[in-house]
């Protein structure tokens, strides 16, 4: 007889077990954090991040297909766009005026490029620090290559010329969605 009453005791253990790991599994799966999990997308990549458009003249549809009218064209290439929401074949992308499309994957390019928003140039530096020599001006609007950022700063290049500038001088960085 004890030894049954054992058994039982291991196979209630067992199955209480069980039940507290696939509530906690539920929990897991239910929170915002699995929401944002990069496997969630269609591409595999985290939403939001920031990528750059491939071609001179990109359609800015009003839904993800063919089907929808197009918004307004996109005449920049290189435009750094937020990538805010995906299906397979379609992104909706917030640019830097904060409009809100949708663009077809093809034409996003994988590299990351950033733009001056103020209505002044901005300093470029030799070194990621306020008191480093300047390099270079990046005239507002200029689309330049985003090579790294670290620490508030971020190394960008353009037309042969590297430097430094703070990522609050850039759109193309912040971690937020920033369409309206």
């Amino acid at each position: 007889m004890q030894h049954a009453g054992k058994a039982y005791a291991v196979r209630r253990g067992w199955v209480l077990g069980i039940a507290l790991a696939v509530s906690l599994l539920a929990l897991i799966l239910a929170s915002p954090a699995a929401a944002r999990d990069p496997a969630d997308t269609p591409s595999g990549f985290p939403v939001p991040r920031y990528l750059a458009l491939k071609f001179d003249e990109v359609n800015a549809r009003a839904g993800p297909g063919d089907d929808h009218r197009v918004l307004w064209v996109y005449r920049a290439r290189g435009l750094p766009v937020q990538i805010v929401a995906e299906t397979r074949e379609w992104r909706q992308i917030c640019d830097p005026e904060g409009g809100v499309a949708w663009v077809h994957r093809r034409v996003i390019d994988g590299k990351r490029t950033v733009m001056p928003m103020g209505p002044e140039p901005i300093a470029l530096r030799r070194r990621p620090r306020a008191e480093a020599d300047i390099t270079a001006y990046l005239n507002p609007r200029a689309i330049a290559v985003l090579d790294k950022c670290d620490k508030g700063w971020c190394r960008l290049s353009l037309e042969g010329v590297r430097g430094w500038t703070p990522e609050t001088e850039v759109w193309g960085v912040a971690a937020p969605v920033q369409c309206r």
